[in-house]
């Protein structure tokens, strides 16, 4: 189900108020008495006036505050308190919909009390579904009904009524005792852990204060402009600093609450959760446990803060945690893991090589494989004249060479999940697959266009040249990539990467302002976009791939051409520049034939089903709350897995596993998209003429 984060950074921790429940106007229990109302400081006003004179100034885009962006705003703040429609109801939305095209109003007046308003409602509607939770732990469950929850409603209407909203949750609160019948645990244990899990909804919610629902006004506001322009108040700013650093310990994942889970929105190169490989984005964490043998502590609705401390911890001490799989879909069932905590070293996110050898038509070759997490580059030793200081273009150089010496056929340049980094190393680390010219251009928001170029006529390799992408690949591994690719320097292989071709800059408010009395927060926006040498921006559309791998990811839903707000697409003028060579000659050709190897893999064929499962799972709207039929489709899909992990065995020469033998999952398993990339590279090879010498 997707979902919109209610809020993506943390907030601090306030004090915590249960308030008795009371029935209201005859409907449900209500925490009416005591429901306190949150009213927003006064120098709000300012702060918000000021966030406004700074976007029209300086961000990119020439936008209007009008009714056209109060609409968006408006869709946006309702969709980041209640994303599922589990809360409001319709007669809620109709009257608040005289508000749709007044916010842009609000704003420039700087009169934010209708966010207010609108979150004193949404905080009362969530509270009268806390005190129904405990009408239907009451009741208990019976799993042998035919019936069935509402579990995707990104495409519903709004409840109309409390005995349609009833419903709603029964169901939504009986799946969830499904899941955890699934998992082993007895009746009492069910109730006790929901009972729990929803504590921790009602305590996050009486935990937000002034302001934290400034912030979130304040970024239904921004993202209205742009995805990538943020509003951080000053607790979000410092705690971010302070919990999200990647000098803390802990297992290298960034984290952000969503719908009352957390989920993984990064996942840190050289940090534990990146060397398992068990941890993706988008995976959900839904409890934690401490050692090898702690008791699992179910964190469905705890607040991102309380989550974060939990999983960090001593250096070289063990965490375990338990994910549901974003692959996996609505049947999604936990996965247990367990990680040792440690810090996340610039050396661990360094770029690395190996070299794996591929057999093409009878013919053994060594292919060299650079991965590059980010890029990287020591700024502060850099500022101090430090020549020893890390930098990516000086460890890529010194692996090229030692490639060099070992004799390889060809070079992947593995960019999957490298969220970008520093421009300047892109720039350069391009430079080591061409003689000289333009790199990227970059157009800031008064037209000014300026070439980034590598001016380095030293050509470190001249061979045959594969790079591999996925969705996560973004910003400067976007623009390195797109350089190769309009150079014809190299095939690009694997996903669409996200389109991410925007640059931002951080404004502390309080250096802008001359208030010196209240703390302000910082604003985040976009001042410059990525243009292609070619002319053509990697904004919105990213970078096509000459060959296309299969992928769960569709780009509609992920990535920039998701966000209704994001800049469009669009081109300026080539620059000059010379092409290295003309690959399009061998393009259909080369993707023929790596079609028919995938097309003869069992593994690509495993993919491709797995990818149609999951597809149907995500359409799925609602789910059995039968045990029996449940319990079946988890034997069908263990069965699925059994059966393939013979037929692997038996492709092996290994010995077939038992009924219920858990197969020994310590040796890596085989990373199909790279093989197949290098032999992607051996084709290149043999149709160029065999040119494999390093220049």
């Amino acid at each position: 189900m997707k979902a919109i984060p209610i809020i993506i950074l943390i907030i601090l921790t306030a004090n915590i108020f249960f308030p008795d429940s009371k029935r209201d106007s005859g409907d449900k229990e209500i925490y009416s008495d005591t429901l306190r109302t949150i009213e927003p400081k006064n120098y709000f006003s300012l702060e918000d006036q000021l966030v406004t004179t700074m976007l029209s100034r300086y961000h990119f885009k020439k936008f209007e505050l009008d009714d056209s962006l109060s609409s968006l705003m408006f869709d946006n703040y309702l969709k980041t308190l209640d994303f599922s429609k589990v809360y409001f109801y319709e007669s809620d939305i109709s009257a608040l919909k005289k508000e749709r095209y007044s916010f842009d109003d609000y704003i420039l007046a700087g009169n934010i009390q209708p966010f207010y308003d609108i979150f004193n409602l949404y905080e009362r509607r969530m509270s009268e579904r806390m005190a129904y939770v405990d009408t239907i732990l009451a009741k208990g469950f019976d799993f042998t009904q035919n019936d069935s929850a509402d579990i995707n409603r990104d495409n519903s209407t709004w409840v109309t009524s409390p005995e349609e909203m009833d419903q709603l949750w029964e169901g939504r609160i009986k799946n969830d005792a499904l899941n955890l019948s699934l998992a082993g645990n007895d009746k009492e244990a069910i109730i006790s852990n929901l009972k729990k899990r929803y504590e921790n909804f009602n305590r996050a919610l009486y935990q937000y204060d002034s302001e934290d629902v400034f912030q979130l006004a304040m970024d239904a506001y921004t993202t209205s402009i742009d995805p990538h322009t943020n509003y951080f108040s000053p607790a979000t700013s410092e705690n971010f600093k302070i919990d999200m650093s990647l000098s803390l310990e802990g297992i290298g994942a960034r984290l952000m609450s969503e719908d009352g889970y957390t989920k993984v929105v990064e996942v840190i190169p050289g940090g534990p959760a990146f060397k398992s490989k068990k941890v993706d984005v988008d995976d959900r964490i839904i409890a934690v446990a401490q050692g090898e043998t702690g008791e699992f502590v179910d964190v469905i609705g705890w607040r991102i803060t309380d989550v974060v401390q939990l999983i960090r911890g001593p250096k070289e001490t063990t965490v375990r945690l338990q994910l549901l799989k974003a692959k996996d879909g609505v049947n999604a069932k936990p996965d247990e893991i367990s990680l040792v905590r440690e810090k996340v070293k610039l050396e661990d996110q360094a770029a690395k090589k190996k070299i794996i050898e591929v057999n093409n038509n009878g013919l053994a070759y060594k292919i060299g494989v650079i991965t590059i997490p980010n890029f990287y580059t020591d700024f502060e030793g850099n500022s101090n004249g430090d020549n020893n200081g890390k930098s990516t273009v000086v460890d890529v150089k010194k692996l090229l060479e030692e490639l060099e010496q070992e004799k390889v056929d060809g070079v992947v340049i593995d960019l999957r999940n490298n969220g970008g980094g520093a421009l300047s190393e892109a720039i350069d680390v391009t430079g080591l697959f061409i003689d000289l010219g333009p790199v990227v251009q970059v157009k800031n928001a008064d037209g000014y266009v300026e070439v980034g170029k590598d001016v380095d006529p030293s050509l470190v390799y001249g061979g045959p040249l594969a790079v591999l992408v996925n969705r996560f690949s973004a910003s400067a591994s976007e623009i390195f990539t797109a350089a190769i690719q309009d150079y014809g320097r190299g095939i690009i292989v694997g996903e669409q990467t996200y389109g991410k071709g925007t640059v931002q800059n951080l404004i502390d408010l309080n250096k802008v302002s001359r208030n010196s009395t209240n703390q302000f927060g910082q604003l985040k926006l976009t001042i410059a976009k990525y243009y292609r040498i070619n002319g053509g921006s990697t904004q919105n559309l990213g970078v096509v791939p000459d060959i296309t791998f299969p992928s769960y990811i569709d780009p509609q839903e992920f990535g920039e051409s998701s966000e209704p707000s994001a800049l469009p697409w669009d081109q300026i003028n080539a620059t000059n520049y010379k092409l290295f060579s003309n690959l399009n000659k061998f393009l259909p050709e080369l993707i023929s034939s790596s079609e028919k190897r995938r097309n003869a893999d069992p593994e690509f064929q495993y993919l491709l089903e797995d990818i149609q499962t999951y597809k149907q799972s995500r359409d799925q709207r609602y789910i059995s709350l039968n045990e029996e039929i449940r319990n079946k489709k988890k034997e069908e899909n263990d069965e699925k897995e059994y059966i393939r992990e013979n037929e692997r065995r038996q492709r092996k020469g290994l010995k077939l596993l038992e009924k219920g033998e858990v197969p020994d999952k310590t040796e890596d398993e085989n990373d199909i998209f790279l093989t197949e990339t290098g032999m992607i590279v051996t084709d290149m090879i043999n149709l160029s003429g065999g040119l494999t010498k390093l220049r």
